[in-house]
């Protein structure tokens, strides 16, 4: 949608006419009729952009502006290993830096930013989907298991791990997807810590 039809269509969600409008931002009354109308002038000057984006409520990119960046969000990298193999041994989880991303990326996963850290994965039991010194992006927000399986990191016994879980009543059943990889038998629901639900992967390209 361009710029004039953005007016146009505001104007009238809100009730409020061209003319007033125009007055408003300190314009003669037919200035936003003719620029709706007949496209003059082009553009928007800034002062009159900026008072009608905050009157209509939205970003200045919509009436012609450059559009505004983001603000970037930081992801704790926790210095852990979450295990697609035979499982690592973690006694405490410390962050170890952070990576930076578009808040944008979060709301499009449907994932709050802070609920957002990462870890890395290593071995090949879940391979062809996760492979070893990929980066997960994990929900800890996001930790409600159901019969259905899930992707999720957790911990059992200080070991963590990346599979898919499901809850069968008082079980987990935990699955790799590299079918080389030895099953894992059930264990009760309460031997797992639910770390939360893999959301994303990061893969370096070599």
């Amino acid at each position: 949608m361009d710029a004039q039809a953005t007016v146009a269509m505001e104007a009238e969600r809100r009730g409020a006419s061209l003319a007033a409008l125009s007055r408003m931002i300190g314009r003669n009354p037919a200035y936003l009729q003719q620029f709706v109308k007949r496209g003059t002038p082009r553009r928007l000057d800034e002062q009159a952009r900026r008072h009608l984006a905050a009157f209509f409520g939205v970003d200045e990119s919509v009436l012609g502006g450059p559009a505004q960046k983001a603000e970037l969000v930081a992801v704790p990298r926790i210095d852990a290993q979450a295990a697609a193999g035979p499982g690592g041994m973690v006694e405490d989880d410390c962050v170890a830096g952070e990576e930076r991303i578009d808040p944008r990326v979060a709301k499009r996963l449907g994932v709050a930013p802070e609920s957002l850290t990462m870890i890395t994965a290593r071995g090949t039991s879940m391979e062809p989907l996760i492979h070893d010194g990929d980066a997960l992006f994990v929900d800890s927000g996001d930790r409600q298991l159901s019969s259905r399986p899930g992707l999720f990191v957790l911990r059992i016994d200080g070991v963590l791990l990346v599979k898919r879980v499901a809850r069968i009543g008082f079980e987990l059943h935990i699955a790799s997807n590299n079918p080389a990889t030895p099953p894992i038998a059930p264990v009760r629901a309460d031997r797992a810590e639910i770390i939360g639900r893999v959301v994303r992967l990061a893969r370096s390209l070599k």
